[in-house]
C-alpha cells in the first residue's frame, strides 16, 4: 500500500502528513510520539488503509513539519490539539478514529475531552495515560533534549537500536526504515534525530501538560490502552486505574516491550483494527 505526501498550513505553520487510503471515506489519526515523526505509523497505516483513510502527521518541530519561531508558546499539548483542529477542519474531516502513540496518545486525549469533543469517536493510547511515570520522563527529557550527532546513518541506527529497544521486537528492514526517515543532516553535516531539540521546553514551560486525569475522566467514548508490559512510562497501577474510572479503557498488555510497542506486526494490527469496528 503506497502512501501520499502532503503539506498544509496549520494556525500559521506548515505541517507535512502523508496520506493512506484516500479513497475511503472513515479516517483514521494516526499520530506519533514525543521525538518521532508520523513515518512511525507506516506499517500500522499501510494495514488500516484496506479500508479506513489514515493520516499520520508530523508534530510542529518533527519530521517534515515547520519548527516553531515561539517554542516556549507551541510545543505543548493545548497548542498540538489547536494544529489538529486545524489539520481536520482543512482536509473537510468531522469524525475520526484517534490512534496516538505516546505523545500522540496524549494529544488525542486533550483533544477528545475539549476541541474536538464529539469529533473523536474512537480513542486507542498506545502506551499513554492520563499520569505518566516520573523517571520515565526525566529518562526521555534527556535524550530527546540533547541529541547525539554522527557521521555514519549506521551510527544513527544504532543509536536509535540501543534507545528505542524498549519498542519489541522491529525486523532489521524496519530499523532501517525508522533511521532514514527520522534522520537530517546539521549544518556540520552530522546526522541526527529529525526534530527540533527545543521541543523539551514542554516540560520546562508546561511542567502539568501530561497530568490529565481531568480530561480522562470526562472522556464518553469507548477507549482501548495498549500497554507495554514493561513500560516506564505509563505504569501497571495507572492503567488499572483506566479501567476503573472515566471511559473505562479496555487495557491490553503487549509482551515483550516496554514503551511504547511499535504497532508493526500482525497481533498489533489486529487489536487496533478490531477496537475500530467496535469489535
Amino acid at each position: 500500500m503506497s502512501f501520499s505526501s502532503r503539506y498544509l498550513v496549520c494556525e500559521g505553520r506548515e505541517l507535512h502528513y502523508t496520506e493512506w487510503g484516500a479513497a475511503h471515506g472513515e479516517t483514521v489519526i494516526a499520530w506519533h510520539g514525543l521525538a518521532r515523526t508520523g513515518r512511525d505509523m507506516d506499517c500500522v497505516a499501510a494495514h488500516l488503509a484496506r479500508r479506513f483513510r489514515v493520516i499520520c502527521p508530523d508534530t510542529i518541530g518533527r519530521g517534515l513539519s515547520e519548527w516553531s519561531p515561539v517554542p516556549e508558546q507551541e510545543y505543548c499539548l493545548a497548542f498540538y490539539v489547536k494544529l489538529a483542529t486545524a489539520l481536520l477542519d482543512r482536509l473537510g474531516v468531522g469524525q475520526v478514529l484517534w490512534l496516538g502513540t505516546s505523545m500522540g496518545g496524549a494529544i488525542g486525549l486533550h483533544a477528545a475531552a475539549g476541541a474536538l469533543r464529539g469529533r473523536v469517536r474512537r480513542l486507542v493510547l498506545n502506551d499513554i495515560g492520563p499520569e505518566l511515570g516520573a523517571a520515565a520522563l526525566e529518562r526521555i527529557r534527556t535524550y530527546a533534549g540533547n541529541p547525539p550527532q554522527f557521521d555514519r546513518l549506521s551510527e544513527l541506527e544504532q543509536y536509535f537500536r540501543t534507545i528505542y529497544k524498549p519498542y519489541g521486537w522491529m525486523s532489521d528492514e524496519q530499523w532501517r526504515s525508522l533511521t532514514e526517515t527520522s534522520a537530517r543532516r546539521t549544518a556540520q553535516g552530522k546526522l541526527t534525530p529529525h526534530y527540533d531539540p527545543k521541543m523539551v521546553l514542554q516540560f520546562t514551560h508546561h511542567p502539568r501538560d501530561y497530568d490529565q486525569w481531568g480530561a480522562y475522566d470526562a472522556l464518553d467514548i469507548p477507549t482501548l490502552c495498549l500497554r507495554g508490559e514493561s513500560s516506564d512510562l505509563l505504569l501497571a497501577h495507572t492503567a488499572e486505574a483506566m479501567r476503573a474510572r472515566g471511559p473505562r479503557a479496555s487495557v491490553v498488555t503487549i509482551p515483550g516491550c516496554g514503551h511504547a510497542p511499535a504497532l508493526n506486526v500482525p497481533d498489533q494490527f489486529a487489536l487496533v483494527e478490531r477496537f475500530f469496528d467496535g469489535r
